[in-house]
Order: structure tokens, then C-alpha cells, then sequence
């Protein structure tokens, strides 16, 4: 056996603690054309395959022969964390460069300069910061012995998870020294994603594609439209399952309604997401991977990185929007069980939330091309702030396509500012449109793979062009099983109860678009509303009262009246209700204030006036343009009483409409003013 196979074997066993380990086909394929070959190679293999293993022994081996150390490009640098301590088993000495750890890196510098790493890790927004790439990137660059982009679909947008971000690794390209090899893995990358990384990346790239198949991974699908059946089902048929796992929501409401739910039922579970505290997060994951907590109901935010072997079962309250993010999910399940669970719920809501995805991927080709001529026309730099208040567009969405722009080399950093460059520069209308098309696509496979009589895992690798003739013999459809149970009505009912009783806050407004703080004395209390958008509560009634049968029922006001008699204020108790005027349909909200404020024993005043037309506030995208949408649209017109006040509204999107009347109402001496609505649209979030 030639001397780099028995020291990789040995490192090999050494990083999984099995002495009788072996390589998987083309792992040492691949570390022998990184070593020796020194070439750049793209790994599509299955997850839980041993990427990791590749970049690890072959950074301990090129380190041995004198290299410089590993750059590593990864998405979730804090779901690595388990893989930095194997690798530190084998003696790679790791360090980190990222936003939370900034006092560190002059020492991480010098410590790359001196030889004490032997990988460094970044992720793909490092690549964003202009001080990093003009003053960290060079020293790296001049120094790296091995680049690796793990989850390297995110460089092509054909991919399910593109991220404008990771485009900027070909210019990382540019830094590295004559002959760097370079490592490229992901386990969704279909022949489309594949052929555009190599394009990004050179036509020298080395393709080393295994079978995807999973053994012992058993998928079921069933369809359950109602949000409280599932719920329901989870709470009777997760506590029967052994070991613990993972449930998958499409949105951040979803996993904390859900993760309450279970909680209520006497499951160990949690919610994680984007909006998750950071530094809860690792204590988090950390639970899971000790089996202390019996689920995970979280976004995509758990996703890419997250290695538990022994990971039982990962369920999906909705369905991805298509095959190939439900195959990068459902395969963080039983890489190292001989049987494990894949169960997809699908529900009436999937196919909206999976809409908002595909049609929020790309900015469109109005904005982006307003943007640029924006700041081709201004003599001086524009902030992001300047930017809003010119452009309708969610803020998000600007941070988005500014790093797009960036990325295409159409505008360019200048301290907190942007300015357009010298470079030439158009929409990519036909690309973007086929892109989009190609979601379509795949949102169809995802109906199909649903509606599917035959193999699901043969379809999930047929849809990601690994084309297996031989079934599974274990998911629903090999076998003709279901594991569909009915309910219990009485969790069913609860579930529904749960569901009516959410509380949804409507926090105050503290800050006017760049013009500082809000006065104490102006500021609303904190509101609530009745339901959430498409939560599966109340809000499906509120949408047939107001686009339907132009009243709402009388359901709403007595839920409306029992969550306000509840009460959540501590400035005594309300003394008076009024209502947000409308000039398009006058009577709606003033029949609901009327009626509502009856079953309180309160009087009602039509004490605010419309005094213009408005755009609906959610048209308005960001903060600048709602603010700007209502200033001076309404009126006070004369004294009001001096008591604590319902502010009523049917549906609360941006709270500037709640806020402008606030102010009037306390100007013309209104005690505190108290938002309520049927229904908030709050918590869209999907990540």
C-alpha cells in the first residue's frame, strides 16, 4: 500500500476512533488528487458521506508536507463545531475568523503567519467585509495550502440555497498561489449546479458523484391540510418514536406555535431559527446532539453543517418548496442508525409560503435597475437608509441586492455607503427568468413526489440526476404501509385551542425613519392581535369577513372581547374604544369597533378622520416608505376623552397607520392608546 494511503487510513481511524475503518468509494480518490494531484475537486455525494473526513486528512497530509493551511468556506460555521473537535482528534489545529470573535483576529493572523493553524475557518459574508478581503484575505491567501467551500451548491443560484455571497469565492480564486488544490462538496448539486460551478470555478474541476441513496431511511408522506391535525398527530406519534429528532417548518412562527404545542403536550421541544437568541443557539444544539432534548422544531437555520449521526427522525410540518432542499433535510436523519424516519406532513398552507419564496429569490429587474440609476445619477455615495426612503423595497431585500450588485460589480463600498462603479452593468432578465421557471419545476416535483405511488427515495435521487433503478423497499410506497392514525378528537380540539389562543404582541414603534427616537410621551403601548396570518386560527374567519362577506362574524368579536378582557396593560382600564378610518371601505372596521366595544360595556368614538387617500400599507416595503404612506393622513378633529383608549383595526401589516393615530389621539388628550387588531402579519420570516 503506497505511504499517503497508510497515513490517510491511519488518520482515518484515528478521526472516527474504529480501528477497523475504510474508506467509502472515492474518498481517497479524492485526497489523493488534492495531495498529490493537487487539483481542485467537486465531491456530490450523499449526506453524512464524509466530506469532512476528505478536507481533514488531506489538510493533516498537505500540513505534513509542508503546505500552508486550510482556508474552509462554510455557511454555519457554529454548527461545525462537533467537526472541529474531531479534527483537533487527528491534530488540525483550527481557528476561526468571523463577526463574533473580531478582537481575536489580529492574533489568528499571526498565528497563520507563524504557522500555529492548520485550517481556518470563514464564512461566505467574511468575504463580504471589505477590511477583511483588503487585509486578512491577502495574508490567508498567500499562505493557504488547501481552499475547501463546503455546501458549494449555495455558488450557483440554480442551486435550492443560492447565496450571493459565495459568488465572491472565485475572486478568493485569484489570491490563492500556482497550484492550491481546491475542494468543493455539497450533496445537492443536480447536473445544472454542477455544470455552473464548473464554470465558475474551471473546466480542470474534477466531478467525483456517488450513489445518493440512503439505506434505512424511511420516507412516508402524508397529507394533512389542517395545521391542527398535524399538530395533533405530532403530539400522539412523536413520543412513540425512539431517539430524538427534528421537525421542519417553513416559517419562524410556525416553529415557536409548534415548539409550544409540544411543549403543552409534554414533549421536550424547542424552537430554532434565524431569530433565535445567538447565543442560545449553541446550547441548543448542544442538547440535541447529548439527546436531552427530545425535539428541534426549527427553519433551514438548522440546516447545512448540523451533524448528528444518530439523529432518529426528522419530520416536516410543511413541504419545501422542492425535492432537493427536502433531500439536504430529511438526510440529516440516521447517518450512522440502521433505521431511521423521514415523514413529510403536507399542508393547505405549503404552497403560499413555498410562492413567497420563489418570488422573493431575485430582486426585481425595476428595482435593481432603479437602484443603480439612482446612484449613477447622485455626485455622492448614498447610505442604505438614503436608499430606503427612495426605494420601495423591504429592507432585507436592499441588504440582498446591494450584495448582489456588489457581487455583480455594479455598485461598490464606500465606508457605510454605495456608490455605483465605472463597470458596465444589466439585469440578467433571461437568466433570472429561467432560474424561476426552473423553481416552478421543482415545486411541481415536490406535488409529485407528495402524490407519489412509487419509490420516494428513487424519485428524490432521480430529481437530483442520480438516477437509481433499484427501490428502497422500505418507504410507504415499497412497502404499502402508512403510519396515518386518526387523531384523538380531544388533542385535536386542544390543538385547535392552542391554535385560537395564541397571542400575537404589537410591539410599539420607538424609532422615526432617520429622524431618532420617538418621544416617550407618543409612544403606543404594546397591542395585541387576535391571530396571526395564515397561522390556521382565527385568521382564515377574519379573510372571509373582509374579502367575502364584508362583516365579521360575531365569533371574532367574542374572541376578541374575552382575549381584551384578559387585559395586558397596567395603566388601569380602558375607558374608551375608537377605530382606523378608512376611505375605500368606510364601514368595516367602524361596524367591528362599534360591536366590539358594546360587548366591552364601552363607548365608542369616531373620534379619527382620513383626510387623504392611501397606498395599503402593505404595499409599503420598508419602514421609510410606510412612515412616509401615512404621515398626515388622518386627523383629530376635536377633544377626545382623556382615558385609556382601544385603538381597533381589522389587520395590522406595518404599525406606522396605528402609530400616526396615536399620536393624534394623545395630542388631543387621549390617555394611552392601546393597538388591537384581528389579525397581524407579523412574523412572515422564513428562515
Amino acid at each position: 500500500m503506497p505511504r499517503i494511503e497508510e497515513k490517510a487510513l491511519a488518520l482515518l481511524r484515528r478521526l472516527t476512533r474504529e480501528a477497523g475503518a475504510e474508506f467509502r468509494p472515492h474518498q481517497m480518490e479524492a485526497i489523493e488528487a488534492l495531495v498529490q494531484g493537487r487539483k481542485r475537486v467537486l465531491l456530490v455525494q450523499r449526506t453524512g458521506w464524509g466530506k469532512s473526513a476528505v478536507y481533514f486528512i488531506a489538510t493533516r497530509l498537505l500540513r505534513d508536507q509542508g503546505a500552508g493551511p486550510t482556508l474552509l468556506v462554510s455557511p454555519l460555521l457554529a454548527l461545525m463545531r462537533n467537526q472541529i473537535e474531531a479534527a483537533e482528534r487527528m491534530g488540525v489545529r483550527a481557528a476561526t475568523i468571523n463577526s463574533a470573535n473580531r478582537a481575536e483576529w489580529a492574533e489568528v493572523e499571526k498565528g497563520i503567519e507563524a504557522g500555529r493553524f492548520d485550517l481556518l475557518l470563514i464564512s461566505p459574508e467574511r468575504l463580504a467585509n471589505s477590511k477583511f478581503r483588503t487585509e486578512v484575505l491577502p495574508v490567508i491567501g498567500r499562505h493557504s495550502g488547501l481552499l475547501v467551500v463546503d455546501e458549494a451548491h449555495c455558488i450557483s443560484d440554480w442551486g435550492h440555497d443560492f447565496r450571493p455571497d459565495y459568488r465572491r469565492i472565485v475572486r478568493v480564486l485569484d489570491l490563492l498561489p500556482r497550484g492550491v488544490p481546491v475542494l468543493c462538496c455539497t450533496a445537492t448539486a443536480n447536473d445544472r449546479v454542477v455544470e455552473d460551478i464548473r464554470d465558475q470555478l474551471g473546466t480542470g474541476l474534477v466531478p467525483l458523484r456517488g450513489p445518493l441513496g440512503r439505506e434505512g431511511l424511511r420516507l412516508y408522506v402524508l397529507k394533512m391540510p389542517s395545521p391542527r391535525e398535524r399538530m395533533a398527530w405530532l403530539a400522539e406519534v412523536v413520543p412513540r418514536l425512539e431517539g430524538t429528532g427534528v421537525i421542519y417548518c417553513l416559517t419562524i412562527h410556525d416553529t415557536i406555535n409548534l415548539a409550544s404545542w409540544l411543549r403543552s403536550a409534554g414533549l421536550d421541544a424547542v424552537a430554532y431559527s434565524g431569530s433565535t437568541d445567538p447565543g442560545a443557539r449553541p446550547e441548543i444544539e448542544q442538547a440535541l446532539l447529548s439527546n436531552e432534548l427530545k425535539v428541534v422544531v426549527a427553519t433551514s437555520a438548522l440546516g447545512m453543517g448540523f451533524d448528528k449521526p444518530d439523529l432518529a427522525f426528522v419530520i416536516h410540518y410543511q413541504a419545501p418548496g422542492s425535492p432537493i432542499a427536502y433531500y439536504q433535510q430529511v438526510g440529516r436523519a440516521g447517518r450512522k442508525l440502521d433505521m431511521s424516519w423521514g415523514i413529510l406532513l403536507s399542508g393547505s398552507e405549503d404552497r403560499d409560503i413555498q410562492d413567497y419564496f420563489i418570488e422573493g429569490a431575485f430582486p426585481p429587474a425595476d428595482l435593481a435597475t432603479e437602484v443603480v440609476a439612482l446612484l449613477q445619477a447622485r455626485a455622492v455615495p448614498m447610505s442604505s437608509a438614503e436608499l430606503l426612503r427612495e426605494v420601495n423595497v423591504r429592507m432585507h431585500q436592499m441588504d440582498q441586492l446591494m450584495k448582489t450588485l456588489e457581487v455583480e460589480g455594479a455598485v461598490e463600498r464606500e465606508g457605510r455607503r454605495w456608490r455605483r462603479t465605472l463597470s458596465p452593468w444589466s439585469y440578467d432578465r433571461e437568466r433570472v427568468q429561467a432560474v424561476t421557471a426552473r423553481r416552478r419545476v421543482e415545486q411541481a416535483q415536490m406535488l409529485d413526489y407528495i402524490s407519489a405511488d412509487r419509490c420516494r427515495m428513487s424519485l428524490l435521487r432521480g430529481y437530483l440526476d442520480d438516477d437509481a433503478d433499484q427501490p428502497c423497499r422500505i418507504c410507504d410506497a415499497c412497502t404499502g404501509r402508512s403510519i396515518s392514525i386518526n387523531p384523538d378528537p380531544e388533542k385535536v380540539q386542544r390543538a385547535e385551542g392552542h391554535l385560537f389562543a395564541a397571542e400575537h404582541p404589537i410591539q410599539p414603534r420607538k424609532m422615526i425613519p432617520g429622524s431618532g427616537r420617538i418621544d416617550p410621551d407618543r409612544t403606543l403601548q404594546a397591542g395585541r392581535a387576535l391571530s396571526q396570518w395564515g397561522d390556521g386560527g382565527w385568521s382564515g374567519l377574519v379573510r372571509r369577513g373582509k374579502q367575502v362577506d364584508g362583516r365579521f362574524d360575531d365569533r371574532l368579536l367574542e374572541a376578541s372581547a374575552q382575549l381584551i378582557r384578559r387585559g395586558w396593560w397596567s395603566d388601569g382600564p380602558l375607558e374608551w374604544v375608537t377605530f382606523v378610518p378608512s376611505i375605500r371601505n368606510p364601514d368595516l372596521v367602524a361596524d367591528l369597533a362599534v360591536r366590539l366595544a358594546a360587548s366591552l360595556d364601552l363607548p365608542c368614538r369616531d373620534a379619527v378622520a382620513k383626510v387623504r387617500e392611501t397606498e395599503p400599507q402593505k404595499t409599503m416595503q420598508n419602514s421609510q416608505q410606510q412612515y412616509t404612506n401615512v404621515r398626515g393622513a388622518f386627523r383629530v378633529p376635536g377633544p377626545v376623552p382623556p382615558g385609556p383608549v382601544l385603538l381597533v383595526d381589522d389587520i395590522v401589516d406595518s404599525r406606522w397607520t396605528m402609530t400616526a393615530i396615536g399620536w393624534l389621539l394623545q395630542e388631543a388628550g387621549s390617555g394611552p392608546v392601546y393597538p388591537f387588531a384581528l389579525v397581524s402579519t407579523a412574523g412572515r420570516s422564513v428562515r
